[in-house]
């Protein structure tokens, strides 16, 4: 008898939803990448069943094989203007259909809307030889994939930053008297300067304020911030050696992580001069601000730190990324402290 009821009512639902779309007043703006005949077919399903609750509003591709009378509604723009568009337009949905770009191109396109408020889907290659799944919308035998909402956008990324604060503020209660013995021995052996400042880049390309202990005696701003490896300076002294052996000149950025600069588990943070060099190298680093910069991450639990590939670390950042959950942060966070314990 329940049973019954709660399918009539859900039935019922679904009616009215279908109905209120069908007449515009449920109605989801929606960009299509790719002008081409797969997305040209969507468009056209559509504006011929708005029960969809679809609203195609343009197209966008940099290399368009159709265009014109061809195209049901305008092309607004090339596929890099592609989180300009969806400021400027206010679009609800984006789905890829096919483009003759490179499909490295359209993923790195693809991670610039991480941030913004738009669910993304995509034609799935080869759709017309698989099967239909649970995870696919159908479109009149056009199946969308939905990807994955961005952590950054989800509770569970708030949920992240809260524990960030209150790890971080229990941390600093815990170590202050650790910090205060180590900071009294650098101002003995090392004179005035105890903290380190040095300006790296952050959440979206921001630069913020990075604190560590000082580990060797002060360098010019010109070494500071173009010098890449300074395990074998000569300034680096016994104390120093520890400091970074362990990893205790990390312990200040605890108050980084406080004050929101960073989080305790993300992408190691960079210096500029670097930042730029790499962004031109190699063309998935840039996607690594995509979230908080962390205290530790998944690329250095790896191994991926020092004097290491750049180009492996970025992948590593942003598989971490792709695939976030608070678990896998509880992860790298017990094998950070295994490092640091077999002080590897």
């Amino acid at each position: 008898m329940l049973l019954g009821a709660v399918l009539a009512l859900r039935g019922r639902a679904y009616s009215v939803i279908r109905m209120l779309r069908a007449d515009g007043l449920v109605a989801h703006r929606t960009l299509v990448i790719g002008a081409g005949q797969v997305g040209t077919q969507l468009v056209r399903v559509t504006l011929d069943h708005p029960e969809f609750g679809l609203r195609p509003v343009g197209f966008l591709d940099s290399q368009p094989m159709l265009t014109g009378d061809q195209l049901p509604v305008p092309l607004v723009g090339g596929t890099d203007s592609l989180a300009a568009v969806i400021r400027e337009t206010g679009v609800d949905n984006v789905i890829i259909a096919f483009t003759q770009s490179r499909e490295a191109n359209v993923v790195d396109i693809i991670r610039t809307c991480d941030r913004l408020e738009c669910e993304i889907f995509f034609v799935p290659r080869l759709f017309e030889l698989s099967s239909q799944s649970q995870q696919m919308e159908d479109l009149l035998g056009l199946p969308l994939v939905r990807l994955r909402r961005a952590a950054y956008r989800t509770a569970r990324w708030r949920f992240k930053r809260a524990l960030d604060i209150v790890v971080s503020a229990c941390a600093l209660a815990v170590l202050c008297l650790p910090m205060l013995v180590i900071a009294a021995a650098l101002r003995i052996g090392h004179g005035s300067g105890v903290i380190f400042r040095q300006v790296r880049i952050g959440l979206d390309g921001r630069a913020f304020e990075l604190l560590k202990f000082r580990s060797m005696r002060p360098a010019d701003e010109e070494e500071s911030a173009t010098r890449w490896n300074i395990a074998d300076n000569e300034r680096l002294d016994g104390l120093g050696k520890v400091l970074r052996k362990s990893s205790l000149d990390e312990l200040p950025q605890l108050l980084n992580i406080l004050r929101g600069d960073m989080s305790l588990v993300g992408p190691r943070p960079e210096r500029p001069h670097f930042v730029a060099q790499f962004e031109t190298l190699f063309p998935r680093y840039v996607a690594r601000h995509r979230v908080p910069c962390g205290l530790t991450g998944w690329a250095q639990i790896n191994g991926l730190r020092g004097d290491t590939s750049i180009e492996e670390r970025a992948r590593f950042d942003n598989y971490y990324i792709e695939n976030w959950s608070l678990w896998l942060d509880v992860k790298i966070v017990l094998r950070t402290f295994s490092s640091i314990m077999r002080g590897s």
